[in-house]
């Protein structure tokens, strides 16, 4: 049977010992981490492809897709510090469901990462080329270098998005040279995004005009299953934005106190990320209007569609928020704020790269445990021995970034990332009651209270936007299992530790690793 595999809880946890990472990030970095994640994404990047399929029910996007957020992080909370190992929904599925489940899911998550991590390099690529270039020094970078083809819903005349490779290469060179660096960069420009948005929000919402926010819903509330517009549909794009929250629980191996640290990580930045989404998108809205260009039958135009893009080229759009590449920056100067508009883009230059950072980061520490435990080739969770960190996926994993960040647009990445995101957490609140039932007396440092109602909330509300993605969105993700279920049974099964009867376990006492055989597996 294939979902006989099971990885005992106490194994996991010594497994996370035999090759571990240095614990070196506080509740406060990790907090940051995901903060990093969760603003600079949704509000930098996706404000503009939001607006387009909700207008300014985007508000309300923002809304459905916190509370959804709210109840997938309290199931993280539980029980990323129960297991407080690398590894994140793939580490718990193994625990709770078996191998194959779990290959699953943390194939799923590797999806998730690198599209999200190409998505936010190609939104910097944005603020560079407008606010650094452009405004700044007067200089507009050739079309063949500042996107990728109109064909995939880049620009008229692009070949290569090179700011977009360029700091995708730079961000890993970075998590190469080491998580504390990593870590202590990453809080210095937080502190630079949080300080430009509360100036965003401070210079818009006085001036904010009722009558921009008529009409509230023009797509609707729903676009209609597969359309990926209206309220919901934006809901289901900018779920993209929250995966900061994961990404605090895979650093859970990396962290002091993760008992204490990660749930404090995970809720904190959520909550906190959650107000800055509406507040921002009230005083983007509100004062040069959010409405979205409209196609044939009142339909918004699909956000990163070749005709999106041309509509975009029309002078009577061109000061239109859906249009633009910098939307933040572009509101404060439509109101006559032009410099702050370029110090809000220079923040943005400044803090995006941060953002790419905590994507790598999780992603590398995925394929990192899936390489533990056999299931990918072991050279994949080597660790420097200089900079204690998994070089050799992180070079692997920048690279191929970086490739898809110059030739892809964001508004499309969005929602085929989201695909992998939903189907990730979900598993996760089914793990955390199968964990309940079957494991009743391991210690949980944070438990969730009202458990059977929060963890089954979490999966219809993840089932529920999953079918409101637009169709082609929704079809990449039982394709991707597919290929990935077939890497599996070639070389993954054959090769698990698990399957071999084989478990890693840490001596506590004299500290000496072990292999320690156990009854393998029926195949």
């Amino acid at each position: 049977m294939i979902l006989d595999r099971v990885k005992p809880l106490d194994a996991i946890l010594a497994a996370a010992r035999k090759k571990s990472l240095k614990r070196t990030m506080s509740g406060l970095q990790l907090m940051l981490f995901g903060i990093g994640c969760i603003i600079g994404t949704g509000i930098f990047v996706l404000t503009a492809a939001g607006a387009q399929k909700a207008g300014p029910g985007l508000m309300l996007a923002f809304a459905i897709a916190g509370l959804i957020c709210i109840v997938a992080a309290l199931c993280y909370a539980e029980i990323a510090s129960t297991i407080p190992v690398s590894g994140s929904a793939y580490t718990y599925t193994y625990a709770t469901m078996g191998e194959f489940l779990a290959w699953t899911v943390g194939w799923a998550l590797v999806l998730e990462y690198a599209i999200a991590a190409s998505a936010v390099s190609v939104g910097w690529s944005g603020y560079f080329t407008g606010t650094i270039l452009k405004e700044t020094f007067g200089v507009e970078l050739p079309a063949w270098l500042a996107g990728g083809p109109l064909v995939f819903g880049g620009v008229e005349g692009g070949v290569i998005n090179l700011p977009a490779l360029a700091i995708a290469l730079l961000v890993t060179l970075l998590l190469v040279i080491g998580t504390s660096e990593s870590a202590k960069v990453n809080a210095v420009l937080v502190a630079i995004k949080v300080t430009a948005l509360t100036l965003f929000i401070a210079l818009t919402l006085p001036v904010v005009e009722i009558e921009r926010f008529n009409p509230f819903l023009p797509a609707g509330v729903f676009g209609g299953w597969g359309s990926g517009v209206g309220a919901v549909g934006a809901a289901a794009t900018i779920f993209f934005a929250y995966v900061g929250f994961d990404a605090v629980s895979t650093a859970a191996e990396e962290t002091k106190n993760p008992q204490r640290n990660v749930p404090i990580g995970l809720v904190g930045s959520l909550l906190f990320c959650t107000l800055f989404y509406i507040a921002v998108a009230a005083g983007a809205i509100g004062t040069i209007g959010g409405q979205p260009i409209m196609g044939l039958g009142g339909v918004p135009f699909p956000a990163g569609s070749e005709e999106l893009a041309r509509q975009c080229a029309l002078p009577q759009h061109a000061a239109a928020l859906v249009c633009s590449d910098e939307a933040l920056a572009h509101v404060l100067r439509q109101i006559g704020w032009s410099s702050v508009g370029n110090v809000l883009g220079y923040a943005a230059f400044i803090a995006l790269p941060s953002v790419i950072l905590v994507l790598l980061f999780a992603q590398t520490r995925i394929f990192f445990v899936m390489s533990r435990d056999g299931l990918l080739p072991e050279a994949l969770s080597r660790v420097h021995p200089k900079w204690h960190t998994p070089h050799v996926v992180t070079i692997i994993t920048g690279s191929v970034v970086a490739f898809a960040a110059a030739f892809l647009p964001v508004g499309k990445l969005a929602d085929i990332a989201n695909a992998g995101t939903l189907y990730a957490f979900a598993m996760v609140a089914v793990a955390v009651m199968v964990l309940r039932r079957k494991r009743p007396e391991v210690k949980r440092p944070f438990r969730v209270q009202g458990l059977w109602l929060v963890a089954p909330a979490t999966v219809a509300g993840c089932i529920f936007l999953f079918l409101n993605l637009p169709s082609d969105a929704m079809i990449v993700l039982p394709v991707w299992t597919i290929a990935g279920a077939m890497i599996y049974f070639v070389y993954g099964r054959n090769r698990s530790h698990l399957g071999h009867g084989i478990v890693e376990v840490v001596d506590n006492i004299e500290g000496d690793e072990a292999l320690v055989p156990i009854d393998p597996p029926r195949s």
